[in-house]
This record gives C-alpha cells, sequence and structure tokens, in this order.
C-alpha cells in the first residue's frame, strides 16, 4: 500500500456535474460510507450499493468513503472510486458498467467531420449534454486539458464515458498524450467503442504505425475499426505530412494545430492567419493526395464571432473539410461558413442534370462555360455538403 488516504476528483468551487471522493483502507470495521449530497434523499442507497460493489470487485472488505456529491452521475462516481482505489493499491481490475446501446455505434471512414468539439477529459460536467449541440465530432480529450497529476483520473472517466454518454450520434473521439505517454492512454479506451483517436504533436508516420501496432494488441479481429487523427503541430510534422496522411489505412484526416505550431515558428498566431498559410496549404495538399480530410485548427477567441466567421469562410475556400471548436457557442457558425450558398447549390445542380443527361459525350457545356468530369466531381461535392448542412 502506497498511501493511507486517496482523493480522487477534487472539487473547484463552481464544480457541478463531479464529486469528490476521499477513500482510506482500513484494518476491519468493514465498509463505512459518508456521503455528503443534495440528492442523498433520492440517491443515497444507489450510490452506497454502488460503492458496495466498486469495493467488492476489488476485493476491499474494510474501509472508509467520503463523497462529496455534486451531482454526479454513477459512470463519474465509479470513475472517481476507482481512481482512488489505485492510488491505493496495485491492481488490472476494472469496474466497468454495461455499455448503453447508444454508445454502439460505428462510424466510417469518410462521414462528415465538419466540426469536431473538444471537451477536458476530467470534466464531467461538460461530457453529459454535449451532443445536445450536434457537432459531428465530440473529443473527449486526455492531453492539453488534463493537468500531468489528473492523467489517470481522466482515463478512468473517459473510459467510463465511452461506455455511459450518448452523444447524440456525434463521433466519438478520443485526444491521446502525446507519444509514448499516449500508448499507455490506448488500454483505457480501445476496448470501449471509441470511434476515433486523435494523435497529437505527429511528426511521423512511425508515430501512427506504434498507435496501430497497440491498437492491435489490444483489440479482437471481429471488431469495428478504429480510425486515426493525427494533428500536425510542427515545422517537421508539416514537412512529414503526406508521408503521415500515407501511413495507413485507418487514417482518415490530417488536422492542423496551429497554436503549437506557431510556437514552433516563434511568431504570433494572428487572425488572418498568413502566418500559417503554407502549412495550411500543406495539410490540404497532402489529404487531397492521399485521399482523406484537412481539418483546420480551432479558433481561440470564442468571444468573436465575427473572426471566427471570418477565418472559417477562408478555412473552407482554402480546402479544408472543418474545423475544431473549444466552445459549443461556434458549432453554428461554423456550419453555416463551411454551408454552400443558394447560388453555389443552384449552379451545382444545373451541373450535375446537364452531366447526367449528356454523361455519353464526355464534355458538355452551359452556356458559354465547358464543363468536365472535374467540375462535375466538384458540383457533386457541393451538393453533398449541402445535404449535410441544411
Amino acid at each position: 500500500m502506497e498511501n493511507e488516504i486517496a482523493i480522487s476528483g477534487k472539487l473547484a468551487e463552481k464544480d457541478r456535474s463531479d464529486c469528490q471522493v476521499t477513500l482510506e483502507i482500513t484494518d476491519s470495521g468493514g465498509v463505512v460510507i459518508d456521503l455528503v449530497s443534495k440528492v442523498r434523499a433520492l440517491y443515497g442507497d444507489s450510490i452506497r450499493e454502488l460503492c458496495m460493489d466498486v469495493m467488492q470487485c476489488f476485493s476491499i472488505e474494510n474501509a472508509k468513503i467520503q463523497i462529496l456529491d455534486r451531482g454526479a452521475l454513477t459512470y463519474v462516481i465509479s470513475a472517481r472510486l476507482e481512481a482512488a482505489v489505485k492510488q491505493l493499491i496495485r491492481t488490472r481490475k476494472e469496474f466497468l458498467l454495461d455499455m448503453r446501446k447508444e454508445c454502439q455505434f460505428e462510424s466510417s471512414f469518410d462521414q462528415p467531420r465538419i466540426s469536431r468539439l473538444y471537451i477536458p477529459g476530467n470534466k464531467p460536467a461538460l461530457m453529459i449534454n454535449a451532443g445536445v449541440h450536434r457537432p459531428h465530432g465530440i473529443i473527449f480529450d486526455l492531453e492539453d486539458s488534463v493537468a500531468y497529476h489528473r492523467k489517470e483520473e481522466a482515463r478512468l472517466l473517459v473510459r467510463n464515458a465511452l461506455r455511459s454518454v450518448d452523444l447524440n450520434g456525434a463521433e466519438r473521439m478520443v485526444r491521446i498524450n502525446q507519444i509514448p505517454m499516449g500508448l499507455e492512454d490506448l488500454d483505457y479506451i480501445v476496448p470501449h467503442n471509441v470511434n476515433l483517436i486523435v494523435v497529437p504533436k505527429c511528426e511521423y508516420a512511425a508515430e501512427v504505425h506504434e498507435v496501430n501496432k497497440r491498437i492491435r494488441q489490444i483489440q479482437s479481429k471481429d471488431v469495428a475499426p478504429i480510425w486515426l487523427m493525427p494533428i500536425i503541430e510542427s515545422a517537421r510534422g508539416v514537412m512529414n505530412a503526406m508521408e503521415i496522411a500515407e501511413s495507413a489505412e485507418n487514417v482518415v484526416a490530417l488536422a492542423i494545430g496551429l497554436e503549437d505550431y506557431t510556437a514552433d515558428l516563434g511568431v504570433s498566431r494572428t487572425k488572418n492567419a498568413t502566418e500559417s498559410l503554407f502549412a495550411r496549404s500543406c495539410i490540404v495538399n497532402a489529404c487531397a493526395a492521399a485521399g482523406i480530410q484537412a481539418l483546420d485548427s480551432v479558433f481561440s477567441d470564442v468571444g468573436d464571432m465575427e473572426g471566427l466567421v471570418w477565418n472559417a469562410q477562408q478555412s473552407r475556400a482554402l480546402g479544408f473539410q472543418g474545423m475544431g471548436v473549444i466552445h459549443p457557442r461556434q458549432i453554428k457558425f461554423i456550419h453555416e461558413s463551411y454551408r454552400p450558398g443558394e447560388k453555389e447549390i443552384l449552379w451545382a445542380q444545373e451541373i450535375v442534370e446537364a452531366f447526367d443527361k449528356s454523361a455519353e459525350e464526355g464534355v458538355i457545356s452551359i452556356g458559354t462555360k465547358m464543363i468536365d468530369m472535374p467540375v462535375v466531381l466538384r458540383a457533386r461535392k457541393t451538393l453533398k455538403l449541402a445535404e449535410i448542412l441544411y
């Protein structure tokens, strides 16, 4: 036993939907539970029963447990208690809740990823209703948003969230830590129906291979594929973008992270983004050549909607197929900025209809404009994007 008392889920003043668990393993007296909660009268018995189930799972017969509860759901309480247990004893056992039906869907190689919402992996209050905002993907983050000494707690919480939180159809993503630490994260997410793994600060194809090697060691052969999205965040990563984009069949997109990239260059990130034009163009071209999606960085000023719209419009014009989101209010503006306009849609419909009528001719014209296959393909992409966003 390394510690006498463990604390998990330390609460700040405004934290909600969370709890703080204090655990002391004792020599006798059975399991004593001190529950401090406004909902104790309604849910006290079920919380105590959950605690007893966790203790039984880890073969703990004597302990003192204090739970300071602020509306935590079952998956949060069990994760916090398990984290406290694992501070005190070495064990490979896991306490797993049943996986909800809503958490068992698969995602596809080329499904829309126009918006991806980042959720700190140690903040359950932000997880519960994330799907209500209708992003195309939700990223439970184990990397930058989680303090180093909270990594283990976040891993258990994200694992439980993957099994318990209905994301309203959003693709279930997890950003792991930078390799090699991120390889340890995979044990907590691969078996629990994660759809896509975000690989941060990726600079070499070898890092993608390491992730896939570890996934194969964990994953059985008869389960759905797990997609990968490397994030390019350095000058070296930009120069190796083509190699990374083509590194594995399950790489579905490259994203660019401009905060770290501009820091690597030693320049400031500006709203007009001229300092990152070269890098963003490299990512778009590498993804187009590899046949995968190019996804732009987050826009970090959550109060500047005008700047966000301009940035998103420029992003689409460059060839990106989506952006990162750090606040739900940004989702609507990004979707609207990527949405084709009415004239653009009408023109695309006219092209496709004319081509379908004259498909055998190979090249057709509308007025004075010649229409060939690349133009038709672009028109079809426009109509598909409109179908997604309207």
